[in-house]
């Protein structure tokens, strides 16, 4: 299926990898750090750090009111920034969840009829002042962990955000250029004051800044690094989105993120979109003064047609890789069902392609941090490196960290996993309704398979990937032979299913990777979604004619997992998703043509180490 990205296969990969302006850390450590281990120690008092509030001024007025929005910053540092004149790099989390939230209900998701069914004919012929405190109160643990090391520490708050000036446009251009602000204050390329008026310098820093955060407040750095920022010399996006779209669609279908962060459960998501988030991080102002930035958030996201437009292209930063001249430390789990792992792998794979020095850390685990002594000591050891310049080998280690289900991690160069090839996995099906196979062999059989949505009556995860044996008519299922040793996929799965939707012009497809186990155990292991009607260009949809076969192909939520010894490999195809997708009334009928389709997994080893 056509994207609105170039697909970044080997070759492409090849071709993309380019020499980009690379950041270097800072050229030595100051002489005043002192290090221990190899990483900076705990020399200063936090008890005794200075504390300021200030109010940056921004290059935008997006509540129309006139003055160019400001942002409210608060930060910490070292008192020997004032009473030696020591200079410190900055390590900032900005973020639009600090306070002030409002709400605003989700969508509905259970429609009679998916909303693009009736685009019909129409889509077919149309397209505070300065002051030390004793105790330092700034709220969270960067500025008790990193001051006392000779860092100061920014939280801000975004644009429209809680005492920030403005309107929040979810993950847009104010967005982008309030946080740059800040990067450009630090470096004395703009204007701030504290809360009398008075103007405030940031005459204590070297300009070096680091931006970590997870969820949004990690999203924020991938957005201003875009921008190429000067000063900006690495940024800790964890758990991040890197395509606003890839969040709130798939393929052209309406999805929900998740709330549980493996995916399992009520999803208290659903019907979620960027005017609900954007009710709620921008208040009771939402109401009021931006209540016409709510608007448009609701106006242009289209609901309807799940369509590519320039509302999401402007909220998409892979688009902007090329831009990006700071160093890169992706940090995701692979049970994300939240910011799900498409989100870290296509950021990746453009970092990687365009040279971009990076390092990546897979968990086992969801929508969180890591955690674990590892990991922590390697993000000082990262910070220390490319803020404070310390020579500690980091930039130069093998770059990725995957964390195996036993805990353990694997270290290796790139990611995927070095050897990870594509393995084409033909369909095969006796009958109509009987459970298929999955073959490196391609498949000769003429039969036409087919089943019936159910719509809104039945959960996947808990009913439709279980009983592989079972015929059942709401889902389809093919099975690989038992595997004679254990298998790694690494990267983006795919499929190409021939399929026909019998008696609608619309309808949700879902496909599900399983490992069933020989005890009759079945794990979900990823999944992905289209929209039928943007079999040829997200950009615009087409109807469907009823009956008529196509050859659609869409990818799974990339992963990294290993199917163990004497499990099978497993693909279900189902039509809702219910917790993900829109949720039509019963009763869409689809066929599948097993001769004509494929699986595609990105095996370690190739279609040899599957041993079938």
């Amino acid at each position: 299926m056509p994207v609105r990205r170039p697909a970044l296969g080997a070759a492409l990969l090849a071709a993309l990898a380019l020499s980009t302006a690379a950041p270097a850390g800072a050229q030595t450590p100051p002489s005043w750090l002192q290090l221990e281990n190899g990483v900076s120690r705990a020399q200063f008092s936090f008890a005794e750090a200075i504390e300021q509030t200030v109010f940056v001024e921004s290059p935008v007025d997006s509540d129309a009111d006139g003055r160019n929005d400001r942002i409210r910053i608060r930060l910490s540092r070292p008192r020997e920034t004032q009473t030696l004149g020591y200079d410190v790099p900055v390590v900032f989390e900005h973020s639009p969840y600090r306070g002030g939230t409002g709400s605003l209900a989700n969508h509905g998701v259970d429609v009679d009829e998916l909303p693009q069914e009736d685009l019909g004919a129409r889509a077919a012929t149309a397209r505070e002042r300065l002051g030390v405190s004793g105790g330092a109160d700034l709220p969270g643990t960067l500025a008790n962990t990193w001051v006392p090391r000779g860092y100061a520490v920014v939280l801000g708050e975004s644009i429209g955000t809680f005492n920030s000036e403005g309107c929040p446009d979810v993950g847009a251009w104010y967005e982008t250029l309030g946080t740059k602000a800040v990067i450009d204050w630090l470096n004395g390329r703009g204007r701030a004051w504290d809360a009398a008026g008075n103007p405030v310098a940031a005459d204590w820093t070297t300009g070096d800044v680091g931006m970590v955060g997870g969820s949004y407040n990690g999203t924020l750095p991938n957005q201003v690094a875009t921008t190429g920022v000067e000063g900006l010399r690495t940024i800790v996006p964890l758990a991040a989105i890197s395509s606003w779209y890839d969040y709130y669609r798939a393929n052209g279908l309406v999805v929900a993120p998740h709330s549980r962060v493996n995916g399992a459960g009520d999803n208290g998501f659903q019907g979620e979109d960027t005017d609900v988030l954007g009710a709620y991080i921008g208040g009771t102002r939402m109401n009021g003064v931006c209540a016409p930035a709510l608007a448009a958030l609701r106006a242009r996201q289209d609901r309807v047609t799940g369509d590519w437009n320039a509302f999401w292209e402007a909220r998409d930063y892979l688009g902007l890789a090329g831009e990006v001249r700071t160093s890169v430390f992706v940090v995701h789990g692979l049970n994300d069902w939240n910011v799900r792992t498409k989100q870290f792998a296509e950021w990746w794979y453009r970092l990687s392609a365009l040279g971009v020095p990076r390092k990546l850390w897979l968990h086992t685990g969801g929508h969180s941090s890591p955690g674990g002594t590892d990991y922590a000591r390697t993000l000082h050891r990262w910070f220390d490196h490319w803020l404070f310049g310390v020579p500690n080998g980091v930039a130069s280690e093998p770059r990725t960290h995957v964390q195996r289900s036993d805990g353990s991690y694997v270290r290796e160069d790139a990611w995927p996993a070095p050897g990870s090839r594509p393995v084409h996995l033909s369909l095969g099906a006796t009958s109509a309704t009987a459970p298929g196979t999955l073959s490196t062999r391609r498949s000769r059989a003429a039969v036409t398979q087919s089943f019936v949505d159910r719509g809104r009556e039945l959960d996947t995860d808990d009913v439709l990937i279980q009983q592989p044996d079972t015929a059942h008519p709401n889902r389809l299922v093919y099975r690989s032979p038992a595997l004679r040793a254990p298998v790694r996929l690494s990267g983006t799965p795919w499929v190409d299913l021939r399929m026909a939707v019998e008696n609608r012009r619309s309808a949700n497809l879902t496909a599900v990777l399983v490992d069933y186990g020989p005890d009759g155990s079945a794990a979900m292991v990823t999944r992905g979604w289209l929209d039928p009607q943007n079999r040829a260009s997200l950009w615009h949809s087409r109807p469907l004619t009823p009956g008529r076969g196509y050859d659609l192909r869409w990818d799974l939520q990339p992963d990294d997992y290993v199917f163990a010894a004497g499990h099978r490999i497993g693909l279900v195809v189902v039509s809702t998703d219910y917790d993900y997708t829109l949720r039509p009334l019963p009763g869409t009928e689809l066929s599948l043509d097993p001769a004509r389709s494929v699986l595609r997994l990105p095996i370690v080893g190739g279609a040899a180490a599957l041993g079938f």
